[in-house]
């Protein structure tokens, strides 16, 4: 894992930090759970640690943490748009399951 960098832009759901060369997009949900690979992310095409959650019937599920966006490739605007995907998908989540919290 490379050196996160300064925060630069915070959502509910979602961290983004200034590295070194990257632009470094971390999910908040998946925060303090164990790197075991960095792979190519096929659905967003960059760099990803991955960790692996647990299902109710012990089944491991290999979940993206983090995503390294080359600077030299990607504007922050560009990781401000994969950050809010995120937050879209977590607030629909929080709406199905919990719809009175807010």
């Amino acid at each position: 894992m490379q050196q996160l960098g300064n925060l630069i832009k915070k959502g509910r759901f979602y961290l983004i930090y200034d590295g070194d060369l990257d632009l470094v997009l971390e999910d908040k949900t998946k925060r303090g759970l164990e790197v075991r690979e960095v792979v190519l992310d096929e659905k967003i095409g960059v760099q990803a640690d991955r960790g692996t959650i647990y299902d109710l019937d012990g089944i491991g599920h290999k979940v993206a943490i983090r995503w390294y966006f080359p600077k030299s490739k990607y504007s922050l605007e560009h990781v401000v748009k994969n950050g809010e995907e995120i937050e879209l998908r977590y607030k629909a989540i929080r709406e199905m399951t919990c719809p009175d919290d807010e």
